[in-house]
């Protein structure tokens, strides 16, 4: 990594808090409402989240609930692609399919659209962090279930101690801006 893009990075893990016990006691939430109030942050942190999947196709770019939603929208514009949301179960308003999967401190459920996505379709999963993997693996099987075709992993922060890419096909590119 070039010392620009080292010190670019240094600057947007400055911008993000740590937040002790949130959720649930024992948890060290990482907080990025800041990098959000930020506007050098921000641009920096959508222009790094693109910068590797410019010469990919993509179709769509998913983002999960919630803040998946925050950079989803972006990096679909700047990738040329739709925009779809995965959100928790009772959300979406038409047909859902729905997957579970476990957090570090309990089990959820995401849901896609049953039309979202059509067979053969190019799609990027973004979120803000991947921790356990749990919830990027079930956006993997809702996309695979529906057809589509995962060409990428889009993160801003990842927990490596939790090794949540092992959940992750080894096969797929996963870009992380930070690995804390």
């Amino acid at each position: 990594m070039d010392d620009v893009k080292k010190s670019i990075l240094d600057y947007l893990e400055n911008t993000i808090r740590n937040i002790p016990d949130f959720p649930k006691k024992g948890i060290q939430f990482k907080d990025i409402t800041p990098l959000l109030n930020n506007p050098d942050a921000l641009k920096l942190t959508s222009n790094l989240l693109a910068r590797p999947f410019l010469r990919t196709k993509v179709d769509h770019v998913i983002g999960l609930e919630s803040r998946g939603f925050l950079f989803g929208p972006g990096l679909a514009e700047d990738l040329n692609a739709g925009f779809i949301p995965i959100r928790k179960p009772g959300k979406l308003p038409a047909k859902t399919i729905t997957a579970t999967y476990e957090l570090e401190y309990g089990e959820d459920q995401l849901q896609i659209h049953a039309d979202a996505i059509k067979k053969g379709d190019q799609v990027l999963i973004h979120d803000d962090l991947i921790a356990t993997g749990g919830s990027a693996a079930a956006a993997t099987e809702l996309v695979q279930t529906l057809g589509g075709k995962v060409v990428g992993y889009s993160f801003i922060i990842e927990l490596t101690a939790l090794k949540g890419r092992n959940k992750l096909p080894g096969n797929i590119r996963i870009d992380t801006l930070l690995s804390l």
